[in-house]
């Protein structure tokens, strides 16, 4: 079985989907904090299994022996390393073929690529046959307010020149679905490096919003102090606030510019590129 974790989110339901578009879906297993949400899947023959990675009991009879499974991070900063690990001790006992887990870029600093690190170090030390999916920045972080940032005419950021190598979410799915289907194709014990093929700036983005919208955009780079009383006031909580700058820093420090190519050689095609992410985002 194809064993997908967290599914019903954001990455997960298009891992999903690319699962669905190249193995029957009695070969695809899916686990979610509600069984409602992937009702539509059940009705496909895709097998849900209820789960809560808080919950480790929850966790028994989610895998068995030969699973290739994809573990996606959890979206609770502070508790992931601990659910994470969860997951792992079940996947172990059960003695799955392959954990793919989504991770952070290696050349990352910042604090939120901590837990990452922690959890990486969990799986390496569990025995378990890995791969590293250590995923950079999507597109999407930047566009999924585009309506706001053409009303606001701004792209405010403290990254000041620093560039990121972005990737729409189905390019990351993409690659994953890749490596879980791909048994006897080397990814076992693997890291990728994933990331778009082109790196670009704040300003660069605010141009292309501006040719493709025909509104004026601008980039504004202000101070990480700033930058954090701007968010905070706009309701970002301050924890989440600090992550956002924090990240900022390692963006002007370069961390999210590498560009190695792993993800266009996963998924067999280029990464989709800036401009056309923005034309997407513009007409949806």
């Amino acid at each position: 079985m194809y064993v997908v974790t967290g599914a019903t989110g954001q990455l997960g339901r298009l891992v999903v989907e690319g699962l669905l578009a190249t193995v029957p879906a009695s070969e695809i297993a899916v686990l979610v904090r509600s069984a409602a949400k992937a009702e539509e899947w059940a009705k496909q023959g895709v097998r849900v299994h209820e789960a809560d990675y808080n919950r480790p009991e929850t966790l028994a009879g989610a895998f068995a022996a030969g699973d290739r499974v994809l573990l996606i991070s959890g979206n609770e900063l502070g508790s992931r390393e601990s659910q994470h690990g969860a997951v792992i001790d079940a996947a172990k006992a059960a003695g799955v073929a392959l954990l793919a887990y989504t991770s952070i870029l290696g050349t990352a600093t910042f604090r939120l690529g901590d837990e990452h690190k922690a959890t990486e170090d969990l799986l390496l030390a569990s025995g378990l046959p890995y791969a590293l999916l250590r995923n950079g920045w999507y597109t999407e972080n930047y566009l999924g307010d585009v309506s706001g940032t053409l009303e606001r005419g701004v792209v405010l950021g403290s990254a000041g020149d620093g560039r990121v190598a972005t990737a729409p979410r189905r390019d990351y799915a993409d690659a994953a679905v890749a490596v879980l289907t791909g048994a006897g194709d080397g990814h076992e014990n693997a890291v990728y490096e994933l990331s778009g093929d082109a790196a670009w700036s704040l300003s660069e983005l605010a141009a292309e919003l501006a040719q493709a919208s025909g509104k004026p955009v601008v980039h504004r780079d202000v101070t990480p102090a700033e930058h954090r009383a701007v968010l905070v006031g706009a309701g970002v909580p301050e924890g989440f606030a600090d992550v956002v700058v924090d990240v900022d820093a390692g963006i002007a420090r370069g961390e999210l510019a590498a560009t190695p190519g792993d993800l266009a050689r996963l998924i067999g095609r280029p990464t989709v590129p800036l401009a056309e992410s923005v034309r997407t985002a513009l007409s949806s």
